[in-house]
C-alpha cells in the first residue's frame, strides 16, 4: 500500500485507502484533513490547560428541551464536565442524564469539544475529584464510614473460621494473589502447597476462595477460569476443590458454575485458558450458564441509551428497541444464573463459581445469590457489607469499568449498574423484603461514578491501601450514614427466610427511574413510598406534640390540684376572724386562696410560636416553590415545623423542635429554624 494511500492519527485511529473507485481518493483526504485538525485541537486544548487557559465560559448557550424542539433554556456553560461531539454539542453523563447545547459560534463548540476531551478523564488516579473533594457539612467527618466495614468481621457473622473453614496468611501481603482481600478464607484441611499450587492454575492467580457460608453448611466460593487450554490439570487445584467439597459432609457433589456461554469458554481454550475438565475433577457437576462478556453488555447498554434519547416514540418502536438492546434479557440472565446458586446453596449444595478472570460476573452472581440467601443483606448495613465483600475487597475493577481516569476504553461496562438494576428487580417483585429504597440504589449508582468519594476508587483493595484513600478521601457510607432516613423503604418487613423471587419474564420491568430519571414529564408526581414515608413522618410528628401537649395539661392539673390542697390546708389552719362591720367569710376564703396560688411559683414558660408544630403537610405534588430540585430521585422533604416541602439544599439541617416532647431532631426550614433560635435565645 502506498504511503499515501494511508493515515495514523496521533491518537491511534488507523485511516486506509482501500478502494480505487472515482472519488475515494478526495474522501480518503477529506477524512485525513478532518482527523489532522481535531488532533491539533486536542493537542492545543491540552496545552491550554497546562496554561490554565481550558475555555471557561461561553455566552448565549440554549439548551434544547427534549419534548420541545421550539422550547429552549439560555444559560451560560462554565466547565462541562462531559465530552462528545458536534455542533449542536450533545452531553451524555454516566448518570444516563443527556443535554443538547447550541452553541452560537462554530469555532466556541470546537473550543468546548476540545476543551472537554481534556477535562473530562484525568491521566493519573491521583487526580481524580475525591483527592480534591471537601465536604460544606460539618457534621460528617473525612474519618466517617471508613471503619463500619470489617471483613474479618462479616465472616465471624457467618461462623467462620470454623472446623471447616480457616483463615490463610499467604496473601496477608498481597502476594499470593494482588486482586484479592488480605484476609482469605479457605478449607482447613487444605495444605500450603495446595494453595499456591491452585492459584498458579488459575487466571491472574485468583484461586477458589470462600466468600459465602450458609446456615446448612453448604458454601459459594469464587475464583478465576482454569489455565487448562485444551488439556492441561493441575492436582492442587483438583484437591482444593474436593477439600471444598468435604467441607458439607452433608452433600455428595458440589457444582461449578461457570457465568459465561459454553462456546466463549471454549474459545478461551485457544488462548491457554478455558473451563474444568470433567474427566479431572470428581463428584462435580458442571454447569454453564450463559452470562454474555462486558462487550456486549455495553453495546447493549449504548443501545438503550439511544433509545431514550429519542423523541416522540411510538408504543411499537420503544418496545422494540428496547427487545432489540437485549438488556432485560441479560438482567434476567443474570438474576437466573443468581437464583440457581441460590436455590443450589439452598438445599445443601455448595456452589464454585467463575468467569473469566472472577471479578466481574462472578460479582454479580456470587452477591444477588448472597442477597437472596441470607436477609441481612437485604438491610442497609448489609448491603453495605455485600459490596464491600463481593465488590471491593475482592477486586472488582471500578476504576477501569466505571472509565475513573484515562485508559482503554473497551474496558468500560456497566457491570455495577447491572448488579444495582438486578436488585431494584428484586425489591420490585418483593417489595418488603429490603430495607432501602429505590433512591438509595440511584444515589449509590451516582456516587460509584462521579468519584466524590474515596470508596469506589482503584481496582482492588492493594490499590486502595497504596492510594492510602482512607486518610485522604471521604467516605461514601459515612454520607449514607447521614442520610440514613431518606433511603429507608416503608414498607420493609424483617425476615430470617431464604427470599425465593419469582423471576418469570413479565416480573423483569424497564427501570424508568434509572434510564429516564431526568425526564420530569414521565414520572408520577408523587412516589408511593415517598407518599408512606410523609405520612409516617406526619404522624410521629403529630404524635411527639400530643405528648408534648399532655405532659403540659397533666403539669397545670398537678398545680392546680397542689393549689386546691393548699388552700384547704390554708382555711383549716387559719384563724378566720370575722368582724361583721369590715369583713365576711367570703373575702377571707379569697385572700386565703391568693395567698396560697401565690406560693405556686414555679409555672411553665407560655406557649408562643416556636412552640407550633404543622399538623396538615402539604402534598408532593404541591411542591414548586423550591427551585433547588434537579430531578425527580432529589430527595423531598417537609419541615416539621410549617408543613413545606423543600429539597436538601433548603433543609441543610436538624433541629429539636420546642413543640415536641421527645426533643429529637428534626427537618425544619431556614424560616422556621430563625423562629426557634430566636425563641431559644429569648427564653435563656
Amino acid at each position: 500500500m502506498a504511503e499515501k494511500d494511508r493515515f495514523v492519527s496521533p491518537a491511534g485511529f488507523r485511516l486506509y485507502r482501500l478502494s480505487s473507485a472515482p472519488g475515494s481518493y478526495s474522501l480518503f483526504c477529506r477524512l485525513r484533513s478532518w482527523l489532522q485538525r481535531e488532533a491539533a485541537m486536542a493537542k492545543v486544548a491540552r496545552q491550554q490547560q497546562q496554561d490554565g487557559s481550558v475555555i471557561k465560559k461561553i455566552e448565549n448557550v440554549r439548551m434544547l428541551d427534549r419534548y420541545n424542539s421550539k422550547k429552549t433554556s439560555s444559560g451560560n456553560v462554565e466547565k462541562l464536565p462531559i465530552t462528545t461531539t458536534g455542533c449542536p454539542i450533545l452531553i451524555r453523563c454516566k448518570t444516563f442524564l443527556s443535554v443538547t447545547f447550541v452553541i452560537p459560534k462554530e469555532r466556541d463548540s470546537h473550543n468546548i469539544f476540545t476543551s472537554l476531551l481534556v477535562l473530562c478523564q484525568p491521566a493519573k488516579i491521583e487526580d481524580v475529584y475525591c483527592f480534591l473533594y471537601k465536604s460544606n457539612s460539618d457534621k460528617i467527618s473525612k474519618s466517617a464510614g471508613w471503619d463500619s466495614f470489617n471483613l474479618e468481621k462479616e465472616y465471624q457473622r457467618m461462623n467462620v473460621p470454623n472446623e471447616s473453614w480457616s483463615l490463610t496468611t499467604l496473601n496477608q501481603d498481597y502476594q499470593l494473589c494482588d486482586t484479592y482481600p488480605k484476609f482469605l478464607f479457605v478449607p482447613s484441611s487444605v495444605s500450603t502447597s495446595i494453595l499456591v499450587g491452585s492459584s498458579k492454575f488459575r487466571s491472574k492467580e485468583r484461586l477458589p476462595v470462600l466468600t459465602y457460608l450458609h446456615r446448612n453448611k453448604a458454601s459459594i466460593c469464587r475464583c478465576a477460569q482454569p489455565l487448562s487450554g485444551f488439556n492441561a490439570r493441575c492436582m492442587e487445584d483438583e484437591q482444593l476443590l474436593t477439600c471444598i467439597l468435604y467441607t458439607n459432609p452433608g452433600s455428595e457433589y458440589m457444582h461449578v458454575v461457570d457465568t459465561r456461554p459454553k462456546i466463549n469458554a471454549m474459545a478461551n481454550r485457544a488462548t491457554g485458558k478455558g473451563y474444568e475438565n470433567e474427566n479431572f475433577y470428581d463428584s462435580i457437576k458442571f454447569n454453564f450458564l450463559g452470562i454474555e462478556n462486558i462487550h456486549v453488555m455495553r453495546n447493549s447498554l449504548s443501545k438503550v441509551v439511544d433509545l431514550c434519547e429519542q423523541r416522540n416514540l411510538s408504543m411499537s418502536q420503544f418496545i422494540g428497541g428496547l427487545d432489540s438492546s437485549g438488556w432485560l434479557r441479560h438482567i434476567k440472565t443474570i438474576l437466573d444464573t443468581s437464583a440457581f446458586i441460590c436455590q443450589a446453596v439452598n438445599s445443601g449444595k455448595s456452589v464454585v463459581v467463575h468467569c473469566s478472570d472472577g471479578w466481574d460476573r462472578t460479582a454479580q452472581v456470587c452477591s444477588l445469590a448472597s442477597l437472596m440467601l441470607d436477609p441481612y443483606y437485604r438491610t442497609l448495613q448489609g448491603f453495605q457489607a455485600l459490596i464491600e465483600k463481593d465488590w471491593l475487597a475482592f477486586g472488582h475493577k471500578f476504576s477501569d469499568r466505571c472509565g475513573h481516569i484515562a485508559g482503554d476504553s473497551k474496558e468500560i461496562s456497566p457491570v455495577f449498574t447491572q448488579f444495582i438494576e438486578a436488585t431494584w428487580q428484586l425489591t420490585m417483585i418483593q417489595p418488603t423484603s429490603f430495607e432501602f429504597n429505590e433512591r438509595f440504589l440511584l444515589i449509590l449508582h451516582d456516587h460509584v461514578t462521579s468519584c466524590q468519594y474515596g470508596t469506589f476508587i482503584g481496582n482492588c483493595e492493594k490499590e486502595r491501601v497504596d492510594l492510602k484513600l482512607k486518610d485522604r478521601t471521604f467516605s461514601f457510607w459515612g454520607y449514607v450514614e447521614e442520610h440514613k432516613k431518606e433511603f429507608l423503604n416503608p414498607l420493609y418487613s424483617a425476615q430470617t427466610e431464604t427470599m425465593i423471587p419469582d423471576l418469570s419474564p413479565q416480573n423483569i420491568r424497564f427501570w424508568r427511574g434509572m434510564y429516564c430519571r431526568f425526564e420530569n414529564g414521565v414520572h408520577p408526581r408523587e412516589h408511593v413510598y415517598d407518599i408512606l414515608l410523609a405520612t409516617s413522618e406526619q404522624t410521629k410528628s403529630i404524635d411527639d406534640h400530643v405528648k408534648f401537649l399532655q405532659k403540659r395539661l397533666s403539669y397545670f392539673k398537678r398545680k392546680i390540684t397542689d393549689g386546691a390542697d393548699m388552700v384547704r390546708n390554708s382555711l383549716f389552719s387559719k384563724e378566720i376572724c370575722i368582724e361583721p362591720m369590715s369583713y365576711n367569710r367570703e373575702d377571707n376564703i379569697i385572700q386565703s386562696m391568693n395567698d396560697a396560688f401565690d406560693d405556686l411559683t414555679v409555672m411553665e414558660p407560655k406557649l408562643d410560636e416556636a412552640h407550633k408544630v404543622a399538623i396538615e403537610w402539604k402534598s408532593l405534588r404541591e411542591a414548586v416553590s423550591c427551585e433547588c430540585s434537579t430531578d425527580s430521585s432529589t430527595k423531598k422533604y417537609h419541615c416539621w415545623k410549617c408543613g413545606n416541602v423543600f429539597c436538601t439544599r433548603c433543609i441543610d439541617m436538624n433541629v429539636s423542635l420546642p413543640g415536641h416532647l421527645s426533643q429529637d431532631p428534626v427537618p425544619v426550614c431556614h424560616g422556621c429554624r430563625k423562629i426557634v433560635s430566636r425563641s431559644s435565645t429569648e427564653s435563656s
